[in-house]
């Protein structure tokens, strides 16, 4: 497991999600999904409540990526970027799946007919 980051001392909320790549083979591409999949329908307003400080800038991310290949490919900086506050963390493992996309396609910047999917869990806390 890739660890990058400081891990946190409380956990408020888990957020899951998945994102998928089905042609490009891009395992960024397919993480990002994941994460915004995970944080997309979510609100937390009464965040700043719990946090030392009542601030923002005190609130810690954990991003746990299960990756089916190339992580040594992966952006996590990219990923990171993708959380809009908080001290964001990353760690990354085995995981998620490789399939087919059932065809090849050129002019998608296919390499072969693999689909990457990406699952995630965002823990939120201070």
């Amino acid at each position: 497991m890739i660890k990058v980051g400081n891990l946190m001392d409380q956990i408020m909320f888990i957020e899951t999600g998945m994102g998928i790549d089905v042609h490009g083979q891009n395992v960024t591409k397919a993480a990002i999904r994941a994460v915004q999949n995970a944080i997309h329908f979510n609100s937390m307003p009464g965040i700043r409540t719990v946090l030392p400080e009542n601030k923002l800038e005190n609130m810690k991310v954990n991003v746990k990526l299960a990756v089916p290949g190339d992580k040594e490919l992966l952006d996590i900086e990219a990923v990171k970027a993708v959380l809009p506050y908080g001290e964001v963390t990353v760690q990354v493992q085995d995981g998620g799946m490789l399939t087919t996309s059932g065809i090849v396609l050129p002019d998608k910047e296919d390499k072969n007919d693999l689909m990457y999917i990406v699952v995630v869990a965002v823990e939120v806390g201070y």
